[in-house]
C-alpha cells in the first residue's frame, strides 16, 4: 500500500492566536518576543505574523532590529501557558482524522492517511480539517500532502500561509530539483554555504554529487541529504505526545564574561525551572544548557543521567558544570544563559 503522509502546520501561531484575541490588532505587523525597549531590547522575535515578515522580520531575529525595521509594529510578551491551551485543542481536532498521529511542536503535527488509497480522498480529508480548525478555533494552518513525512513538509512550506499543496509520487522529483538547497531540511545557513562554495546551488545540482563526496564532506548527515534530495525518507509517524521540557532563558542587559553575575542569574533560573518540576510532579533525565555569546552563535550542552529524579542538588550541579565548561572554552562574552530539562 502506498503511504500518504499528511504535515500540518499552524500559520505563525503565537501572532495568530494573539491577532483571535485582539481583533484591534488586525491588519498591523505583530511581533511576539522580548521587550524591544525602543530600540534598546537584548531578546529575540519568538514569531511574528506575517505582515510583519514583508518589514524583514522572522523568529530569532534580534529584537532591536525588529524595533529598527518597525517601530510601530505591535510588541506583545509570550504567553506560553496560553498557547500551549490553544494546541492542546487543536491536536485533539487532528488526532480525530487518523489513528496514527504524530505532533512534533505546539503548532505542527503529522497524520499518516494511507488508509485513503488516494489522494483525491486526501486532499478532501484537509480541507475538511482546515475547515473544522477555522471554524471552532478560528485560526489558519497550511497542510502539505506527500508519499512520505520529508516531501509533506516541504509542500506545506511551499503552501504558506493557509494553503494545501499535494505532490504525488510521481511529481516528486519535478517538486524538489528546482528548489533552493536551503528548502531541503537539514541545510541550514552553514551547510549552504559550504555547498555554494562548490557552485551547489538548487537541489537538481545537489543531486549530482556522490553519496561518497557528500560524506566527505558532511560526515553521516552527508548520506541523509544524500537520500532527501532523491526524495527518500522512510521514518514513520509515530503516535507519541510532545516530548515535554521545561527551560527558562535570561537575556543580559550587557553582554558579559563576569562569572559571578552569569552564576547569580543562572541560580535563579535553576531555581525556577526546578519550582515548575515540583509544581507539575515531574521527573528529568537530561540537562541542557543553552548559551548566546555576543555574535548571536548560540550552543548548547546537555548530560543525561542515569537515572530519572526531581533533586534540586544534583539539578544544581550538574547544570552548573555543564556552563562553567562553557566560561572555561569560549572567551567571547555572553549574551543569554538557559536552562532546559526534559520531562519524563
Amino acid at each position: 500500500m502506498q503511504r500518504i503522509i499528511l504535515h500540518l502546520d499552524m500559520d505563525a501561531f503565537f501572532a495568530q492566536i494573539e491577532e483571535r484575541e485582539n481583533p484591534q490588532f488586525k491588519g498591523k505587523p505583530i511581533i511576539v518576543g522580548a521587550d524591544p525597549k525602543k530600540g534598546k531590547g537584548r531578546g529575540v522575535v519568538s514569531t511574528c505574523n506575517y505582515i510583519a515578515r514583508k518589514y524583514g522580520i522572522h523568529s530569532a531575529l534580534p529584537i532591536s532590529k525588529a524595533y529598527q525595521l518597525s517601530p510601530t509594529a505591535v510588541f506583545l510578551p509570550v504567553n506560553m501557558k496560553f498557547y500551549q491551551k490553544v494546541s492542546e485543542k487543536i491536536m485533539n481536532i487532528i488526532k480525530k482524522y487518523s489513528p496514527q498521529w504524530e505532533i512534533v511542536s505546539l503548532d505542527e503535527a503529522y497524520l499518516d492517511i494511507s488508509f485513503l488509497k488516494d489522494y483525491k480522498e486526501a486532499e478532501n480529508l484537509a480541507r475538511k480539517l482546515k475547515k473544522e480548525i477555522l471554524e471552532k478555533k478560528k485560526l489558519t494552518c497550511t497542510i502539505g500532502i506527500g508519499p512520505n513525512k520529508l516531501i509533506a513538509k516541504m509542500a506545506t512550506n511551499q503552501a504558506k500561509p493557509n494553503g494545501l499543496l499535494a505532490i504525488k509520487p510521481n511529481q516528486v522529483k519535478s517538486f524538489l530539483e528546482p528548489l533552493d538547497i536551503e528548502k531541503l531540511p537539514g541545510i541550514g545557513p552553514k551547510t549552504a554555504e559550504r555547498l555554494r562554495e562548490i557552485g551547489v546551488n538548487k537541489i537538481k545540482e545537489l543531486k549530482k554529487l556522490s553519496k561518497a563526496k557528500l560524506r566527505n564532506i558532511f560526515g553521516v548527515v552527508g548520506e541523509r541529504i544524500y537520500e532527501r534530495v532523491r526524495g527518500i525518507d522512510e521514518t514513520p509517524v509515530t503516535s507519541e505526545e510532545i516530548i515535554k521540557s521545561i527551560g527558562k532563558e535570561h537575556t543580559f542587559e550587557k553582554d558579559t564574561k563576569d562569572s559571578e553575575t552569569i552564576f547569580k542569574t543562572f541560580d535563579k533560573i535553576i531555581k525556577d525551572v526546578h519550582r515548575e518540576l515540583i509544581d507539575n510532579n515531574f521527573n528529568f533525565q537530561t540537562i541542557t544548557i543553552i548559551c548566546r555569546f555576543q555574535d548571536f552563535e548560540t550552543h548548547t550542552k546537555s548530560k543525561t543521567l542515569k537515572t530519572r529524579t526531581n533533586d534540586f542538588k544534583i539539578l544544581k550541579s550538574e547544570a552548573k558544570k555543564l556552563l562553567l565548561r562553557f566560561l572555561i572554552e569560549n572567551r567571547k562574552l555572553i549574551r543569554l544563559v538557559g536552562l532546559r530539562v526534559k520531562v519524563v
